[in-house]
């Protein structure tokens, strides 16, 4: 988050109206909600982890057990059941 001079982003008017409430004090204006992205779109990690659940269904088809493929995520058996019955 970087830090933006009112006066150089904000009407004249709108200011003013602003400094009848809060003066000298920094004030944070959230984003709309619409506007937020979504947990991992930015980093890839959300990505990065449906395709090692793709990767982990794939190898459950194939015959992996279960209790192999959670210790080759490193992930709780119950964890891998529900990726790979479908219930992620």
């Amino acid at each position: 988050m970087k830090y933006v001079k009112a006066q150089a982003v904000l009407p004249a008017s709108l200011l003013a109206e602003i400094q009848k409430y809060i003066q000298g004090e920094m004030v944070y204006i959230p984003k709309p909600p619409a506007s937020y992205d979504k947990w991992g779109t930015q980093t890839g990690a959300r990505a990065a982890i449906a395709q090692r659940n793709a990767d982990m269904v794939e190898a459950y088809r194939a015959g992996t057990p279960v209790a192999q493929l959670a210790e080759s995520y490193c992930l709780a058996e119950e964890t891998v059941k529900k990726i790979v019955y479908g219930k992620i």
